[in-house]
């Protein structure tokens, strides 16, 4: 028997090295021989700290939710007595959480399985298998035939053909040549990159010498913002673990390949994830978009023929070569092949990481992996693409998750991100969040991204504060075009994304918010007001005593009234209103 604890930067923000400190402590004062091993998340974060006991037969049982006393709990009952505390189990290997029910992981096969700060636990699961494949059983144009097979896009968001990439990069001419990583994540609600490199780093290793070795590429650089920590660092540990057993260097394995990679730490700078922005900041510039062509394959990093690909797009490659191209292939639509990784957030139950195969309906990502709406409220819309993507609503809950029908609806796949959305959420809102986002992010080289995107916040933050004017619609469209048209990169053409398809599938909430004053979610400030229903009120003076600005007043036993001059809209009295009398409300 052995226990295994997540211990992904989400397992440790909910207290997982508390955990692991219990549960060392216990064995060592039971006198255990017991060993507890570290891994990465395997997805369900909204369980966390999770807790695996395997036992000698290889059937596991997962802990969700674990807290010391728990911890103390499965070392008395399950450990040490052989019987599971079937009230803190999420998961068992005869029955698998519904969260993992239709999951299919090949980029996150190692995640929560293994030690990812140890190569020999990545070897025991297949890991440079395929790097030895191909080095002593294919030629590189072999390898590139095999990923084209596979029919791989890059999931970095453009969904680019994987292998037309590294053939393009092959076949430029230069007398040196690199591999890069976009580790760059940086849309609000995505933690993809962050969950796989902390999970698997020798995954995504791999991928990059492969790359490297197929495209006659003889150095690698992942670039990584520095807001990750740990999986810098166990970046680290794996790139000197395998330097240590020659996969990486001079002749690796023996063959006459060599190729070395380090990590670049960015400043989290989200236009970055553009390839040309992302390359000049490693050339030590400012991370700003250049004009292309050409294009890195051919002048990249130090005007050098390099190949760029996400932190997924890497991880997928081990396992394609290992199991075959067709075997990717096999998965996923016609023309998106194989699985993606998302990450739910937002009003979601079962927030976290998952993989699914391409082409499964939105309605099954949501309900079925994960959980449905939190508090059962209604499904209203889910933001895909991070703030260059768009809102699709729940008339669309059918649409197969694929590039090309998530793109006709006005969205992108982009890397992964979704943030589900109830009835409680303002649609105006959410496009003014967005835009702020992209705006502060914007690197300012372009016209049209640096000022239209100011432009545009400026009109739907006056809409939000009740000053929306007759025809603010119009104008934000006819701003979306110019910015769009104008950039230069994906930021700015991407930052009308969320604004046109909030106004092209609630266009009623902007007409409420202009026109009526009024905001339908009774989320704005300056459109609702905080009430008191005098029939269910029983004067009981909570509320009044709660409130941070005396806007509430009343005798006691008597209904109270709020003073909507004094009143700041801060929720706080709806928050501590009994729930038996629910007497305050927003209208």
């Amino acid at each position: 028997m052995k226990l295994r604890i997540g211990l992904g930067s989400c397992g440790i923000a909910a207290g997982g090295l508390a955990v692991l400190d219990t549960l060392e402590s216990e064995i060592k004062n039971r006198g255990l021989d017991l060993e507890v091993m570290n891994t990465g998340c395997i997805g369900m974060c909204h369980n966390e700290p999770l807790v695996d006991v395997i036992e000698d037969d290889g059937r596991v049982f997962t802990y969700g939710m674990v807290t010391d006393k728990i911890a103390l709990q499965i070392m008395e009952d399950h450990v040490a007595g052989g019987n599971p505390v079937e009230e803190h189990l999420v998961s068992a290997t005869d029955k698998p959480a519904a969260f993992m029910d239709g999951q299919v992981r090949v980029a996150l096969r190692n995640c929560g399985v293994m030690d990812p700060e140890s190569i020999d636990e990545y070897i025991k699961q297949g890991g440079y298998e395929a790097l030895t494949k191909c080095l002593t059983q294919m030629t590189p144009e072999e390898v590139i035939e095999e990923v084209k097979i596979s029919g791989l896009r890059g999931r970095g968001g453009a969904g680019f053909p994987t292998w037309f990439k590294w053939n393009a990069t092959r076949q430029a001419k230069g007398d040196k040549k690199y591999i890069v990583c976009n580790a760059d994540e940086g849309d609000p609600g995505a933690f993809m990159d962050r969950s796989a490199l902390e999970g698997d780093p020798h995954g995504v290793l791999e991928g990059m010498i492969i790359a490297g070795y197929a495209a006659g590429a003889s150095d690698g650089a992942i670039y990584c913002r520095a807001e990750y920590p740990l999986a810098i660092r166990r970046l680290e540990i794996a790139i000197e673990q395998a330097r240590e057993r020659g996969m990486l260097g001079s002749d690796i394995m023996g063959s006459n390949f060599s190729f070395d990679m380090y990590i670049k730490q960015g400043a989290g700078a989200f236009v970055c994830g553009e390839e040309t922005a992302l390359i000049a900041s490693l050339e030590g510039e400012r991370g700003m978009p250049r004009l292309k062509p050409p294009f890195p394959s051919e002048s990249g990093y130090w005007g050098k023929p390099t190949n760029i690909n996400n932190v997924e797009t890497f991880a997928n490659i081990p396992w394609i070569i290992r199991e075959g191209g067709a075997a990717f292939g096999a998965m996923g639509t016609e023309k998106s092949k194989g699985t993606k990784v998302f990450a739910l957030a937002g009003k979601i139950k079962y927030g976290g990481l998952i993989e699914v195969p391409i082409g499964i309906p939105l309605r099954d990502v949501i309900y079925k992996v994960g959980g449905g709406i939190k508090g059962d409220r209604q499904f209203k819309a889910v933001q895909m693409g991070g703030p260059s993507g768009g809102c699709i609503p729940a008339g669309y809950l059918d649409t197969p998750v694929d590039y090309e029908s998530i793109m006709a609806l006005g969205a992108i796949m982009g890397s992964g991100g979704m943030v589900v959305m109830d009835e409680t959420t303002c649609m105006v809102d959410i496009a003014r969040y967005f835009l702020d986002f992209t705006q502060k992010e914007s690197c300012g080289k372009c016209v049209q991204c640096r000022i239209g995107t100011k432009r545009m916040l400026e009109v739907l933050e006056r809409i939000c504060e009740g000053q929306g004017k007759p025809g603010d619609i119009e104008l934000l469209e006819e701003l979306c075009v110019m910015v769009r048209e104008g950039s230069l990169c994906g930021l700015g053409q991407g930052a009308p994304n969320p604004i046109l398809t909030t106004i092209k599938y609630f266009r009623d909430e902007y007409e409420a918010h202009i026109h009526d004053h009024k905001c339908p979610a009774k989320q704005c400030k300056a459109l609702i007001e905080y009430k008191i229903d005098k029939d269910k009120c029983t004067g009981c003076t909570i509320c009044a005593k709660k409130c941070p600005v005396n806007a509430i007043s009343g005798d006691k036993r008597q209904p109270h009234v709020i003073d909507e001059a004094l009143c700041t809209r801060c929720g706080t009295c709806i928050d501590v209103c009994p729930t038996k009398f629910s007497a305050v409300y927003i209208d």
